[in-house]
C-alpha cells in the first residue's frame, strides 16, 4: 500500500496533477473537498451531517473529515494506494490521519509539496477566476489572502512530514506535462524505495 499526502497552494495545479498520478500509478485519489459534495448530494448520513454543520456557516469537524476518509478507505480494500488532496491542513488532522492508518496497517509514505512562487499562484487564479467565474479567484485581494492563510497553516504540517523524513518539494512551474514528468519521476522513485523498504 503506498500512500502519498499532495500539497498545494491554491492554484498550484494540486487537483489536476493529484488525477494524473491517481491514474499513471493505479492510486485512489481522495480530495476531501470532493468528498464533501458527494456526501452532500448523495444525502448519506455523513453527507447530512456536514450539511448541517455547513448551512450554519461552520467549519466541518476533523473528526467528521476522518471518518469520511475511513468509509473511502474501507470501500477500496484491494486500493494499491491513496493520494490524499486537500486533507491533512493542520498538525491535528496528520496526526489523526496517522492514527487512521496505523489501524489499518497502513502509513503515509510520502508529503509532496507543489511550489509555485507567490507571483505566479496569483497570476494563475485571476485566469482561473475569468474562465470559471469564481469569485475567490477573481479579487487579487482575497487571492492574496488565501495564499497568507495556506502559507501560514501549512507551515506546520510541512514541520510535521519533514520530522519524519517524508517531505519532498518539487517545483510546480511550467507547463503541466512537465511538472507531471518531475512529480512521476519522484514518485517511481518513492515506490521503489518503499517496495525495497
Amino acid at each position: 500500500m503506498f500512500n502519498i499526502v499532495l500539497f498545494g497552494a491554491p492554484g498550484a495545479g494540486k487537483g489536476t496533477q493529484a488525477l494524473l498520478l491517481a491514474e499513471k500509478f493505479d492510486l485512489i485519489h481522495l480530495s476531501t473537498g470532493d468528498m464533501l459534495r458527494n456526501e452532500i448530494a448523495s444525502g448519506s448520513r455523513l453527507g447530512q451531517q456536514a450539511q448541517n454543520i455547513i448551512s450554519k456557516g461552520e467549519l466541518v469537524s476533523d473528526e467528521l473529515v476522518i471518518n469520511m476518509i475511513r468509509e473511502r478507505i474501507e470501500r477500496h480494500p484491494d486500493a494499491k494506494g491513496f493520494i490524499f488532496d486537500g486533507f491533512p491542513r493542520t498538525q491535528a488532522q496528520a496526526r489523526e490521519l496517522d492514527r487512521l492508518l496505523q489501524e489499518k496497517d497502513m502509513k503515509v509514505a510520502a508529503m509532496v509539496a507543489l511550489e509555485v512562487d507567490p507571483a505566479e499562484l496569483t497570476c494563475r487564479l485571476m485566469k482561473r477566476g475569468e474562465s470559471s467565474g469564481r469569485p475567490d479567484d477573481n479579487s487579487i485581494e482575497i487571492i492574496g489572502n488565501r495564499i497568507e492563510v495556506y502559507n501560514r497553516k501549512t507551515t506546520p504540517v510541512i514541520e510535521y512530514y519533514r520530522a519524519q523524513e517524508k517531505y519532498h518539494p518539487v517545483d510546480g512551474l511550467g507547463h503541466i506535462k512537465d511538472v507531471s514528468q518531475r512529480l512521476n519521476k519522484l514518485t517511481e522513485s518513492l515506490l521503489s524505495q518503499s517496495v525495497a523498504g
